[in-house]
């Protein structure tokens, strides 16, 4: 199995454990004479299955991570660590730029002016710089991802 199946199956994995953890809260209690429309025993031990498969892959995922070199100085895992740092920081200034961008209406002279005390403009350039090496950086990632096989 590649690298990039596993992920889809981790992803699938976690969307069936909150599946499976909704259908097991609708079915856990009942009006008295009723039954539920599926048995909480049997949810609970397709659940418990989920779990323990989606914590073996993870492993299995984290393992090849590790092991996996991205290029010269880096693991698999290092690359996925940039990236995510890569984001963050562009997320934060995003936020910044937008928050500092807001025009503030003034129906008055009598009313508070608000200045933008951080370089718009700037920012906007560094966002865009970010969001381009999160993308070059995202691309080799899941390329990678397809010749790697899982360990």
């Amino acid at each position: 199995m590649k690298l990039a199946e596993a992920l889809i199956l981790r992803a699938d994995l976690q969307k069936k454990i909150e599946q499976l953890k909704s259908r097991l809260e609708n079915n856990v209690v009942v009006q008295e004479g009723d039954k539920p429309s599926e048995e909480p025993d049997v949810l609970l031990r397709e659940f418990e299955n989920c779990v323990i498969e989606l914590t073996n892959l993870i492993k299995r995922i984290n393992k090849t991570n590790n092991q996996t070199r991205f290029n010269e100085e880096w693991t698999l895992a290092d690359a996925l660590a940039e990236r995510d740092g890569i984001w963050e920081k562009r997320l934060v200034l995003s936020h910044i730029a937008e928050a500092a961008s807001i025009k503030q209406d003034r129906y008055s002279r009598t009313e508070i002016k608000y200045i933008s005390i951080v370089n718009v403009k700037e920012m906007q350039k560094e966002v865009g710089r970010l969001s381009k090496e999160f993308r070059e950086l995202d691309t080799k990632i899941q390329g990678l991802n397809w010749t790697v096989d899982l360990i």
